[in-house]
């Protein structure tokens, strides 16, 4: 049975407090187990949230402040330690490089995890592609370069097995309908989406540490669960602008102008104390907001299907 979970490992933008860590986000996503932006103590957040090392395959940086990164190095040294046995794929700005090969030489230790680091250039790249899923990369708008990343299952066709037995058609010519899109039946051109359902795949973005930008809604346009910072509230909707955030307000109208459907919150300064309803202003502007705290997980839903 497949899983598809988002945990909260850490909620806090910067510094942490007594609710919550510095920010860590995991997505467990069938057989892959994607880790987002690692800060400080997100080795220790995977131990309450039941998620180990072994859980890991592929680590997803947007930049390199050390909010979003200085938990990195116990990662990669747990790797190791774990003898986690898969080659685990780190993605990063490779503007960031050096950043990245000084944490991962912060300390001494047997290093024996298979890693396969991909810097990532340009404005927009598709990072990884397999065939059933497609990740893509955008720079964001932020103080130093960052990327927002976008996690998108490729739509599939199954056979309507119900039409395909009241047409009459089976053995070989399924195979050649499904090659070559139609086939010629008993005098009839049968074609491939009369007798087929196509699935429509999910979609998942992760959009932290940015202004308000093309970029990013491009990366959140239409997915099922959007997962975005909301630093400030709109009342300190300048200093978000200087500082290269999002408001929760502005965190809504992501939302609600890229047509996501379900929008989760992370990522909240220390400003506002540790009890700050940031849901509240979202709200306003996108009806399916979930204000995330430390270790809350989201079921991503069900696959919609539709006929063609």
């Amino acid at each position: 049975m497949s899983i598809r979970r988002f945990t909260a490992l850490g909620t806090a933008s910067q510094v942490p407090n007594t609710r919550r860590n510095q920010h860590g986000s995991f997505l467990k996503w069938d057989n892959e187990g994607f880790l987002f932006d690692p800060g400080e103590g997100t080795q220790r957040q995977m131990i309450f949230a039941g998620v180990t090392a072994t859980d890991i395959t592929k680590i997803f940086i947007t930049h390199f402040h050390g909010d979003h990164c200085l938990g990195l190095s116990s990662i990669l040294q747990r790797l190791s330690l774990d003898r986690v046995p898969h080659t685990v794929q780190i993605y990063f700005p490779a503007s960031g490089a050096h950043f990245f090969e000084n944490i991962k030489g912060v300390a001494s230790y047997y290093d024996v995890a298979f890693l396969e680091p991909h810097p990532i250039e340009g404005e927009n790249c598709v990072v990884y592609e397999d065939n059933q899923l497609i990740i893509t990369a955008k720079r964001l708008s932020h103080t130093i370069e960052t990327f927002g990343y976008r996690i998108e299952e490729k739509e599939s066709v199954n056979m309507d097995q119900k039409a395909l037995t009241l047409i009459g058609i089976k053995g070989h010519l399924v195979g050649e309908l499904k090659a070559k899109g139609q086939v010629f039946y008993k005098g009839k051109v049968i074609r491939l989406k009369d007798v087929s359902i196509h699935k429509k795949g999910q979609s998942f973005a992760f959009v932290l540490d940015t202004r308000m930008c093309d970029a990013a809604i491009a990366l959140a346009q239409n997915v099922d669960v959007l997962v975005t910072e909301s630093t400030f509230l709109e009342k300190d909707a300048d200093k978000a602008e200087a500082h290269g955030h999002l408001t929760a307000l502005q965190a809504g109208k992501l939302a609600s102008e890229a047509h996501a459907t379900t929008l989760l919150l992370t990522h909240f300064s220390q400003r506002y104390g540790p009890n700050q309803d940031f849901a509240s202003e979202a709200k306003a502007v996108h009806p399916n907001v979930i204000q995330m705290e430390d270790g809350n997980q989201f079921e991503l839903p069900l696959l919609r299907r539709k006929e063609v």
